[in-house]
């Protein structure tokens, strides 16, 4: 169907003359046509990341996810292996990790001995939290302390400044509030004649 010469495009005029031109030229619909066809289709699935494996059952197993996220992925993310994987998907150590975790389960290894064939490989530094042991519980319990100390600090110079200003009012010559005794005097009065 065509449209009145007014409405076309520059695009559509130019696609006229060249149907026009030349014969057997596709039509601006039967374009359209063939691009919808190849919408879903990936010409160079290589350019898309790394290829992915093949699903297993491991991949969502929940021994192996809370094994995986007790351990940190080596690639830098700072991220546990689980997340890691399941999340940045142009990681090429996560995959190999978990693929470590996998052999140890098949072979029958408890999460502890998964858990401490990690840390002989690669250190503590490899555990997301570290053990609750030796010189790591000031990790744990250092934080605690410094809040609870800083807050009794706190707490204790509030208490005396609070201390001060209610004795540095209550001193009979006025203390600090700059007020003289006949200016207390005829306030005194003055607060009595408003009752």
């Amino acid at each position: 169907m065509l449209r009145l010469q007014a409405d076309l495009t520059r695009r559509e005029a130019l696609a006229f003359a060249l149907a026009a031109l030349l014969p057997g030229t596709l039509s601006a619909q039967d374009e359209q046509a063939q691009d919808d066809s190849d919408a879903n289709r990936l010409f160079r699935p290589d350019l898309a990341g790394r290829p992915r494996a093949r699903i297993t059952d491991y991949e969502n197993d929940p021994f192996i996810i809370g094994v995986e996220e007790k351990i940190r992925c080596t690639c830098g993310c700072n991220l546990d292996v689980y997340t890691c994987r399941t999340t940045d998907f142009t990681c090429g150590t996560s995959p190999a990790l978990h693929r470590e975790v996998v052999g140890m389960v098949e072979q029958g290894m408890t999460a502890q001995e998964i858990l401490d064939a990690f840390v002989a490989q690669h250190g503590e530094a490899v555990l997301m939290a570290p053990k609750k042991e030796g010189f790591n519980l000031a990790g744990y319990f250092l934080p605690a302390a410094a809040i609870a100390l800083v807050g009794a600090i706190l707490v204790w110079v509030l208490t005396r400044r609070s201390g001060q200003l209610v004795e540095a009012a209550a001193e009979p010559d006025g203390g600090g509030a700059g007020v003289s005794a006949d200016e207390a005097a005829r306030l005194e009065a003055e607060m009595r004649n408003l009752e």
